[in-house]
């Protein structure tokens, strides 16, 4: 995550206004994915577990380590997710690109709202 990211997360726990979800891309296909309530993972980010705190974040990360031990995901790192009426939305532009599963661009890419 940038520096400006960062800053603008930041801000916004401050506020109580986010919370965070643990992404990653699954091994057998590179599928962007979000861990779930159940341990599992879902292409979803509606479906993600989200962490208030640290300690709910430390844990769900314990769960992402073992499922990347296990060869399941790989680059798992926590995302900034506001919840807004229409569901979960992330804070960069990057991570709404990702759970747009937009990451090529092709002709609907523009479709992707930002």
């Amino acid at each position: 995550m940038d520096k400006r990211n960062a800053k603008r997360l930041a801000d916004a726990n401050k506020a109580g206004d986010t919370v965070q979800a643990l992404t990653a891309n699954r091994l057998s296909d590179g599928i962007v994915v979000y861990l779930d309530g159940q341990g599992g993972w879902t292409e979803d980010m509606a479906k993600a577990r989200f962490a208030e705190d640290d300690e709910t974040l430390q844990q769900m990360q314990g769960i992402a380590d073992k499922a990347v031990a296990d060869r399941l995901v790989v680059e798992v790192y926590p995302i900034g997710v506001m919840i807004e009426d229409e569901g979960p939305v992330a804070l960069s532009v990057r991570e709404r690109i990702r759970a747009a599963h937009k990451t090529t661009l092709t002709k609907d890419w523009y479709d992707v709202p930002l």
